[in-house]
């Protein structure tokens, strides 16, 4: 269950829209030979993609691409001389595309084309204007991709859990002094629930929500992979799993941290009380609570 968003006003509808037109249009994505080389943007792209080198597979997820389109659009590449398909020689399954000479060239080409666009573009800025620009875009790709990320329940012995939590008992046993083992972490059969976050269907996060009593759950294993952190990941995680709380008609919600864990601070600035011990966790320092309202929020907000 997710927190219902609120709605979203048709000027800022409108507003995103024409950014995006003006910007598509000011960059040449429109026209066929991009940066003024003799391809689209979408092979242009593939081509940067591909890099040293890539398998097909992680270029389909990381361009979101459907297979048959990103097949075509290596084939184009190939027959320009620009792109080789061999067998990966770590796993037969595997086609790695990789640049020939001329692709590499073509690449550079392309990359240096690219800077003196975005260069002409913050030439007639000030100083000043270009850092308010940079600092603009910075934030708006940090919003656009906490926009994309969704957020749902999986099995708690699901291998997506299980591959973030490895993650979260690798990280806290670098971080705690004390370190901490897989076996610290909550046995399956008293999670009532597992959320995951996914970016490009990669997980990047997740949150454990467990029953304490009718009126009471307790959020374990909140966690961002380090890819995804500074974009305020952690706090919707946190904000997911209280109105999973209160949808299953819990009225509050408990929460432990270690002291080194600076994260911490979220917690006090989310509408978190600190309370006293109410577990025997070796590696808590603090305990929090929060009241739940409707919808997973404190009571007094709107």
């Amino acid at each position: 269950m997710e927190p219902v968003p609120s709605p979203v006003s048709a000027a800022h509808v409108t507003t995103l829209r024409g950014f995006n037109r003006y910007f598509t249009r000011r960059i040449g994505v429109l026209d066929d030979h991009y940066l003024g080389q003799d391809r689209p943007l979408g092979e242009a792209r593939l081509l940067y993609e591909i890099g040293a080198g890539a398998s097909l597979r992680e270029l389909r997820t990381r361009l979101g691409l459907d297979a048959g389109y990103l097949s075509r659009m290596v084939r184009a590449l190939e027959k320009q001389g620009l792109v080789r398909v061999t067998v990966h020689p770590g796993d037969s399954r595997l086609r790695l595309a990789e640049p020939t000479p001329a692709g590499r060239a073509e690449l550079a080409e392309q990359n240096r084309r690219a800077d003196d666009l975005a260069e002409g573009l913050l030439r007639g800025l000030t100083e000043t204007q270009r850092r308010q620009l940079t600092e603009a875009v910075a934030t708006t790709e940090r919003l656009l991709r906490l926009a994309a990320i969704t957020v749902r329940p999986v099995p708690a012995t699901s291998a997506d859990a299980r591959a973030c939590l490895a993650g979260y008992a690798a990280e806290l046993d670098e971080r705690f002094p004390e370190g901490y083992a897989a076996t610290d972490l909550v046995p399956p059969e008293h999670i009532a629930v597992f959320l995951v976050a996914y970016e490009e269907e990669r997980t990047v996060g997740c949150g454990v929500l467990c029953a304490l009593d009718a009126e009471t759950a307790e959020i374990r294993h909140l966690w961002v992979h380090p890819d995804a952190r500074g974009l305020g990941l952690g706090r919707r995680l946190l904000a997911e799993l209280e109105h999973t709380a209160a949808g299953r008609g819990h009225r509050t919600v408990r929460l432990d941290t270690h002291r080194v864990l600076k994260e911490a601070a979220m917690y006090r600035t989310g509408g978190y009380s600190e309370i006293p011990a109410y577990d025997d966790n070796p590696h808590a320092g603090y305990w929090f609570e929060k009241p739940l309202g409707p919808a997973g929020k404190a009571p007094g907000t709107h």
